[in-house]
């Protein structure tokens, strides 16, 4: 009988790859910029105090004050940040907005992974090979704010009012070209734009640059600013928003059976990775291990995960199995969880195949909003600290759970528990892709 190309039956899984000793990958720095505290400090106490960082947004420079129009009016966005005081005035003038964050959040993680002396000037000199220490730094969507002002003077002043920095100010691999250039990184430089799955896979990219051996250090994340008039008006003309105006605080409430749709947050998160051999010749202080890392697509819709959760599923088993374990090692799972309806039954239904019904889950969304590209990154740091504490953030608002949804989200408090060794952050994106990582607890 002829076989299709795609018959099963003629496919070989490749060789699992086991990365010696030498080339395990951990977590030395994070830093990170939130809509609930803009160092990982502020960041945590918010988290285990419950608190939302969503607001009512008053009005756009740019629209005329007037916020009828859009159906969402509610955004986690950053506040008391100075970019400033951080970086160079020019610099802040010529960049957009999602290259601040991404910047200090990487100087933020530079400096906790104590490779500089501080996280402001404009250069800051790394005591490692330069040569050897890389950058991956991405977006989701990129400069928005900028594009949005440029078209407006384009269309009210003409084409030589338009600033020479529109491109340079706007584009998604900027950030990662700034920050190398800024702390002299010259190893590889890359940007990751999958959607919300970009600082994940950012994340598990670097993982496998220093485990296959071409980098001993790298800096990866993602920045997002998408709470603008256009991605505003964007998300909502797709009816994937929260449009619970009245309610900033409880808009945000995954797995949630009143929950009406995501809200927007922005914001940046940064981690140092390195090989435990490079960490360890340097003495640093090391908070976890990036034990795992999977990806897989859903290929079925451009928004809509299946409703079996298959594509996430297949991504955690993947990295379950690049960490080697099996499903019952992991005691937490940091889930992407947004608050739509359709995507927090099928990862509930994922997690809940492969894991069973005892593991515990949350959706630090539920304060922070949905960060877009950053929020692999800032939930990935989030897992850390939970494993590094030995407690579990709270998903928040979760006073009337989804007859679908029937996992332990650790609704409305954070848990202390005491056997923690490893945990999951999820991230999936529009176009169906799917990213998994698994941490472990640092044990020295």
């Amino acid at each position: 009988m002829t076989q299709t190309p795609n018959s099963q039956s003629t496919r070989q899984k490749p060789p699992h790859f086991e990365r010696p000793d030498h080339e395990r990958v951990v977590i030395t720095g994070m830093g990170a910029i939130t809509p609930i505290g803009n160092d990982l400090d502020g960041l945590w106490a918010n988290l285990m105090a419950g608190k939302s960082g969503i607001d009512v947004i008053d009005g756009f420079d740019d629209v005329d004050g007037d916020m009828s129009e859009f159906r969402s009016r509610i955004a986690g966005r950053i506040k008391n940040f100075d970019a400033k005081t951080h970086l160079n005035p020019k610099d802040v003038r010529r960049y957009d907005e999602f290259m601040h964050y991404a910047q200090v959040a990487s100087a933020q993680a530079l400096y906790h992974a104590g490779l500089i002396d501080g996280i402001q000037g404009d250069s800051l000199p790394i005591n490692v090979d330069s040569e050897r220490f890389g950058v991956i730094m991405g977006s989701g969507i990129g400069g928005l704010q900028t594009i949005e002002s440029s078209r407006d003077t384009l269309r009210a002043h003409g084409a030589k009012k338009v600033s020479p920095f529109i491109i340079p100010g706007t584009i998604v691999n900027m950030p990662a070209g700034l920050i190398a250039i800024r702390h002299n990184l010259r190893g590889a430089n890359l940007a990751t734009a999958t959607a919300c799955t970009t600082s994940t896979h950012a994340i598990g990219l670097g993982a496998r640059l220093i485990a296959y051996g071409d980098l001993d250090a790298v800096v990866v994340g993602g920045s997002e600013k998408g709470s603008t008039p256009l991605g505003m008006s964007g998300f909502a003309a797709m009816h994937a928003l929260s449009t619970r105006n009245d309610e900033p605080t409880r808009a945000s409430r995954p797995f949630d059976k009143d929950r009406d749709g995501f809200v927007l947050g922005d914001g940046a998160g940064a981690l140092v990775l390195e090989s435990l051999a490079h960490a360890k010749a340097r003495g640093a202080t090391i908070l976890a291990e990036v034990a795992g890392f999977g990806m897989s697509d859903d290929a079925s819709h451009i928004t809509a995960p299946p409703t079996d959760g298959n594509g996430a599923k297949r991504a955690m088993q993947n990295a379950l199995n690049d960490a080697g374990i099996s499903p019952d090692k992991v005691g937490y799972i940091n889930a992407h969880g947004t608050s739509t309806p359709a995507g927090d039954v099928a990862e509930s239904h994922a997690i809940q195949a492969l894991f069973g019904d005892d593991i515990l889950v949350s959706s630090t969304k539920s304060m922070t909003g949905h960060l877009l590209g950053a929020a692999g990154a800032v939930e990935a740091i989030i897992s850390v600290l939970a494993l590094q504490h030995q407690i579990l953030p709270p998903t928040i608002n979760l006073d009337n759970p989804d007859p679908d949804c029937t996992l332990d989200y650790i609704a409305h408090t954070a848990r202390t528990v005491s056997d923690v060794d490893y945990a999951v952050s999820n991230s999936f994106g529009f176009g169906g892709t799917n990213g998994s990582l698994v941490f472990r607890r640092w044990d020295n």
